[in-house]
């Protein structure tokens, strides 16, 4: 194949890979219980109601007076529990103020009459050192009884974190499933006309608040993923002209290069532990999977020699192994091979191909995109089984767990407008929703559970 046919096919490659438009606490004791992974319907909607927390002697705070935050709270944590598509919710809107003595004393009598089903209620104090204490109760209406409790002390700035880490205990107490709402997201933010856009890298919580923009958009910026700790971002920049991977730290403020090397490096990637990057290699005319050192010291080890194009997707959860594309067989499909490159083994045989697979953080599923004509996203287990398709739509693309492995993330292009927007669907390939971003969003990636 000749260098020019060769650059030919990768960029085609890479426009899939890349996206079609990237071608250039005294608090209350909290629950003990550690949630089991079971299958629950999703199609049986419980409903919950969140009135407002109650502020006792409300008190003014950074964040605002700690009686609004009350509301604000409830909001959250109505907003969240809703979006997972399992909860219908009630409030804070429309529902009756309660008092402090009414926290852990319900009037079960009349939330029967609603009715629901679940109470969420709390409290938001304001202590001595200007930190808030966030209480959250659950009550089972039916039976007239508490089935958790839990408390945060925050400052007043997270206290959008405290909603989520209720919400979360609620979702896991009532589902048996693991907690996602207390993360956040790294994506591409995208402006600008179809034949120029500019992408920033952004970051911003799981539900769209708290956005930020990191990059300035003079060097377009792509596949992003936050680092286990949250401390960096991994992704790929054209900073000189050519793509190259770096990692920004995200408090001081500065990014390094990764590696140095004459052909493009693409596709990053970062090791459960944080300790090794994954990444891509185009050189003399073959492009494979290597790994380094996340301080980008020592030697990139060669994972992949087969010819034609490797692209690296993701380790297993345990480190053990890892997904990646290949068109060695003549078209782009998913294979396994172990983490140090050996059993190599193709896993996708369904019709068209196969691209930017990821694995669950559960280690069950890999997602990824397949393009029969449109593009859509979908599973398969680890050995090329089970496979189901999630969407639909025209052009739905790069998927990214939630962190507990029950919802996936994708990015979809409109047709004809190029615009492109952040959505995510559940494993039974319901609750299809849009997440809100200021901009359009691409590429994006679902960081762990904050600690």
């Amino acid at each position: 194949m000749s260098l020019f046919a060769f650059n030919r096919k990768l960029a085609s490659f890479l426009l899939l890979f890349l996206g079609t438009q990237a071608a250039m606490a005294q608090t209350p004791p909290p629950a003990t219980d550690e949630p089991e992974l079971v299958e629950f319907d999703t199609a049986k909607t419980r409903s919950i109601a969140v009135p407002a927390l109650v502020a006792p002697s409300p008190v003014d705070t950074p964040a605002g007076n700690s009686a609004a935050l009350g509301r604000q709270i409830a909001e959250v944590i109505s907003s969240n529990l809703r979006a997972s598509g399992v909860f219908e919710t009630q409030g804070p809107n429309g529902l009756r103020a309660i008092g402090l003595a009414e926290v852990t004393a319900p009037q079960f009598g009349y939330w029967k009459s609603r009715p629901v089903e679940q109470l969420v209620q709390g409290f938001v104090r304001v202590g001595g050192d200007g930190n808030l204490t966030v209480g959250c109760y659950l009550y089972d209406v039916g039976f007239g009884s508490e089935t958790t409790r839990l408390g945060f002390n925050v400052p007043p700035r997270d206290w959008r974190r405290a909603a989520h880490k209720c919400a979360d205990a609620i979702y896991s107490r009532l589902t048996g499933e693991l907690p996602f709402f207390d993360s956040r997201i790294a994506y591409i933010a995208e402006s600008g006309p179809k034949n120029k856009r500019i992408k920033r890298l952004a970051i911003m919580d799981s539900d769209g608040a708290n956005h930020r923009f990191i990059t300035n958009g003079q060097s377009t910026a792509l596949t992003p993923r936050f680092s286990p700790n949250y401390k960096s971002i991994l992704y790929l920049s054209y900073v000189d002209g050519n793509p190259r991977i770096y990692v920004y730290d995200i408090d001081a403020g500065r990014q390094r290069l990764i590696t140095q090397s004459n052909g493009p490096t693409f596709a990053p990637r970062w090791s459960p532990d944080g300790q090794t990057i994954l990444y891509s290699m185009a050189i003399s005319g073959n492009t494979d999977v290597y790994k380094i050192s996340a301080s980008g010291n020592g030697t990139p080890v060669k994972l992949t020699s087969s010819p034609g194009i490797d692209v690296g997707g993701s380790f297993s959860p345990d480190g053990r192994q890892i997904v990646f594309e290949s068109d060695r067989s003549g078209s782009q499909q998913i294979y396994v091979m172990n983490a140090d490159g050996s059993n190599q083994r193709r896993i996708s045989f369904g019709g068209g191909r196969y691209a930017t697979p990821e694995w669950s953080p559960r280690g069950d599923l890999i997602a990824f995109t397949r393009i029969a004509g449109d593009f859509r996203v979908g599973t398969m287990r680890p050995d090329g089984s089970g496979e189901r398709l999630l969407t639909n739509s025209w052009q739905d693309e790069a998927p990214t767990w939630a962190p507990n492995g029950r919802v996936i993330q994708f990015f979809r292009t409109a047709k004809g407008s190029g615009k492109t927007s952040i959505w995510q669907v559940d494993l039974t390939g319901s609750n299809e929703r849009q997440l809100p971003t200021p901009v359009d969003g691409s590429d994006p990636a679902w960081g762990p559970v904050l600690p």
